[in-house]
């Protein structure tokens, strides 16, 4: 029989790790360089990492009275969690001012943040899952207001507490009317016993609210307003994690609740998630082609991607999280990518945020503006990079589910998406106009982290065969359940 701790090690490897920074930091003097804790912290995720990926050898089981399941599902959302945790953290190394004696905080504050998104993954109880959900939201609330020296900053922060804090008690909520229906908030268990519950109106209305709090951490329209603030707002590393690790943790549980959860429920939010697939991939890019600050650009396209994600949902069995599982990893090496480079190329002032400040920068430095092409499209969705198999995997699981009208709505959206694309990568292509040399520097962490996300990029265009078996794999979890 598995020990129990060894069903949570890389919470528990990361908990240590968050809690190792914190004292070494308050062990340094206050004008020491923080940096190496920096480097501590990336070790600490390293580890976690590890230790996820030797979780997959584990066979599948609960542990601490069920409210926890390790499986090739978890394993999956870990390591991608992790990957996308330990590249932020590189790139923020050196992206940070000088100086600072709250680098500390910072790097604690994401490890931990890590914890509550690899809980949110694994949690198999609608108390842990809202536990694990805070851990990792109140992480992200703090770092997005680390730019104290602005006003979009703390604006940025607060907004995005509030609101985060308000689609949280939707979840809440839902969860208490979840167990008055059923009496019990076990996933597994809740399946069970919908078709006995007390009160089927209860239960939808529990449903309801559950959808609200989990949607709204997606990114999904119309419960998307607070994205393009809080990116603008917060520091570039931050939103190259802010817009992908939550993310990712968050469809993991939106999964878990549709298919382990609600399963009975298929033919009523199959056709509400295709409407907010619709909403997600129009609003999110027809405000994209109006933008002119960068950040606020990227925030309505992550907007149109949740789209995107949620339209594999119309497929049929267990092959929508297959490709909701690919397309988070896709989309995460894409986004970390493209958000690293633009603070390679911003530095620590960031004051470089319109599409026009990054003209020039193919020019000035090919390394950098040539990834940035490879990011941009892959993003678009052009072959032989993982935006374009994600994009596609989705779209033909969408029709093969008999969504064929999602599908091409999906496709016409992806050709609206390419103009801003393009307008961006333009800026890039075109002569320099003097200032647009990048003031950050090429460190280690950064060449790391960049080449990891475009390496990843690439391998998932040209060879996705191994990532698409671990996919698949992990969505095997559910056809046992059922």
């Amino acid at each position: 029989m598995t020990p129990d701790l060894f069903r949570i090690l890389p919470e528990v490897v990361l908990t240590l790790a968050g809690v190792l920074v914190m004292l070494a930091d308050s062990s340094l003097p206050q004008q020491a360089d923080r940096r190496p804790l920096g480097w501590l912290a990336a070790l600490g995720v390293t580890a976690a990492l590890g230790a996820s990926l030797w979780q997959g050898s584990l066979p599948s089981g609960t542990a601490f009275y069920g409210s926890v399941q390790t499986d090739a599902f978890s394993t999956f959302f870990h390591v991608l969690i992790c990957g996308i945790v330990l590249a932020a953290i590189l790139l923020s190394i050196d992206a940070l001012p000088e100086g600072q004696h709250h680098r500390g905080e910072y790097f604690a504050l994401m490890v931990f943040g890590a914890v509550g998104m690899c809980l949110l993954t694994s949690a198999v109880e609608l108390l842990v899952v809202f536990i694990a959900l805070e851990i990792s939201s109140i992480s992200t609330y703090v770092l997005a207001g680390y730019r104290k020296d602005t006003a979009k900053g703390p604006e940025s922060a607060m907004k995005y507490f509030l609101l985060g804090s308000f689609a949280t008690a939707f979840l809440l909520y839902g969860i208490a009317m979840i167990f008055g229906a059923t009496g019990t908030t076990k996933i597994p268990e809740i399946a069970a016993l919908l078709p006995a519950a007390r009160s089927h109106t209860l239960v939808l209305l529990a449903f309801a609210l559950m959808m609200v709090g989990v949607l709204f951490k997606v990114s999904a329209a119309p419960f998307h307003v607070w994205t393009p603030d809080v990116y603008e707002g917060a520091p570039t590393p931050v939103v190259a994690l802010m817009s992908t690790a939550p993310k990712v943790a968050a469809f993991a549980l939106l999964v878990r609740l549709l298919y382990g959860a609600f399963p009975l429920l298929h033919a009523l939010w199959m056709p509400l998630l295709w409407i907010v697939a619709v909403l997600s991939m129009t609003v999110g890019n027809l405000a994209a082609l109006r933008q002119q600050n960068a950040k606020r650009m990227l925030a309505y396209s992550s907007i149109a991607h949740a789209g995107y994600l949620l339209a594999a949902l119309a497929g049929s069995g267990t092959e929508p999280i297959a490709a909701i599982a690919f397309y988070t990893a896709a989309y995460a090496a894409m986004n970390v990518g493209i958000f690293g480079l633009m603070s390679l190329v911003a530095g620590t002032s960031e004051r470089r945020s319109t599409i026009a400040d990054y003209r020039g920068v193919l020019a000035e430095s090919p390394l950098a503006g040539g990834l940035m092409l490879l990011f941009l499209i892959s993003l678009i969705g052009i072959p032989f990079t993982g935006g374009f198999f994600a994009k596609f995997y989705s779209f033909s699981t969408a029709m093969q589910g008999g969504a064929t009208w999602l599908a091409l709505i999906g496709l016409l959206n992806s050709g609206i998406a390419a103009a801003y694309y393009l307008r961006f990568a333009m800026a890039v292509v075109q002569p320099k106009n003097g200032k647009t040399a990048p003031e950050g520097r090429w460190s280690v962490a950064t060449v790391v982290a960049i080449f990891a996300a475009g390496g990843t990029t690439l391998a998932l265009g040209i060879a996705p065969g191994w990532v698409l078996h671990m996919a698949s794999t992990a969505a095997q979890s559910f056809s046992l359940l059922h």
